[in-house]
């Protein structure tokens, strides 16, 4: 049976389990998420001394889980094995995969297993096994796509019962990027420092954070794409003077991924805006952004841009570049963009 997040909390807090998990896939917070509540929480705190287990998959084999998972508990009505980074297991042995479907088969009762399986799919014979057993809950973390991310910061500051606006969860996703984990570490510090009854604005993002709200990568894309020379070549002197928090590395990626979809969306027959935002992976909050671009730049020039980046980037690395600095280089790479 699979199942999602949100299903599996809410069971969870109803003390509702079931005798086998398994988590996995390319995002790995959903899965610590999920087994950090589980070993938490099944077992009271004397019990998880004696029912208690973590393994991991580089220092373990399939027959120490099994044979674990085949042990009454100790103490109380149940116990907790968790099994952490099983990727690490050779689980493409047969005589170790069928000893754990073997187990699948015909689970102990008493004993709750949780496998914890990131980055990648496990072996599909241990998924059907799994998806055809009615003890047994299977959920797939996948990663989220950066267009993805406000609607989630959204949700996620909404679930702990604040609220924030769209600029400042997009600072947060143009800043962290993708990342579930450290997104949700920096809203921790907005929750300890801000009211519930006020919305979290990109001041908070500022003060508590440290992300410039006038000068940051995303200003940076929307001045670009609006042709504003003036705005660009102030924050392309901000990020000349602070490279330690805007450092080109991180800037040159960003920019090409966008004008990376912006030519795209030139190419795009069909140019209706659901057409855009669905070939682009586009949000809502950063669309007009792209909408600016794709009106002030033809393909062309797009082309070109591109190209100048590349240079930018090979230029910053040390090849064929043997006097300028970042910070020249990126005043530079916004010059030839504009002109």
């Amino acid at each position: 049976m699979t199942s999602t997040y949100y299903q599996l909390i809410k069971d969870f807090q109803k003390k509702a389990y079931t005798g086998i998990y398994l988590f996995y896939g390319e995002e790995p917070y959903y899965i610590d998420e999920l087994s950090d509540y589980l070993t938490e929480n099944v077992l009271s705190e004397t019990e998880k001394e004696f029912n208690l287990a973590v393994l991991y998959g580089r220092d373990s084999n399939i027959a120490t889980v099994v044979n674990y998972c085949k042990q009454f508990p100790m103490v109380g009505e149940r116990q907790l094995l968790v099994l952490r980074e099983a990727q690490d297991m050779d689980l493409k042995k047969e005589e170790s995969l069928d000893f754990l479907l073997s187990y699948i088969r015909h689970p102990l009762q008493s004993t709750i297993l949780v496998i914890c399986y990131k980055y990648k799919a496990p072996p599909a014979k241990l998924l059907k096994a799994l998806g055809n057993s009615d003890k047994a809950v299977t959920l797939e973390s996948k990663k989220k796509y950066e267009s993805d991310m406000p609607v989630w910061i959204a949700g996620q500051v909404k679930n702990n019962g604040y609220s924030i606006s769209d600029k400042a969860a997009i600072m947060l996703v143009e800043y962290l990027g993708t990342n579930l984990e450290k997104i949700n570490n920096e809203l921790g510090k907005l929750y300890i420092n801000h009211p519930k009854h006020k919305v979290i604005t990109e001041n908070e993002i500022e003060l508590y954070i440290g992300i410039s709200k006038d000068y940051n990568i995303f200003e940076f894309q929307k001045a670009i794409a609006k042709k504003n020379v003036l705005k660009s070549n102030q924050i392309a002197n901000h990020f000349s003077l602070n490279p330690g928090e805007n450092s080109l590395f991180k800037t040159i990626p960003m920019l090409f991924g966008f004008f990376s979809k912006v030519l795209l969306i030139h190419s795009l027959t069909d140019k209706s805006e659901a057409s855009i935002l669905s070939k682009a992976k586009l949000s809502n909050y950063t669309k007009f952004d792209y909408f600016d671009a794709y009106r002030n730049y033809n393909a062309n020039k797009i082309q070109q841009i591109i190209g100048w980046i590349r240079e930018c980037n090979t230029r910053a690395i040390g090849i064929d570049n043997y006097s300028a600095d970042h910070g020249e280089l990126l005043r530079e790479l916004v010059f030839k963009i504009l002109h």
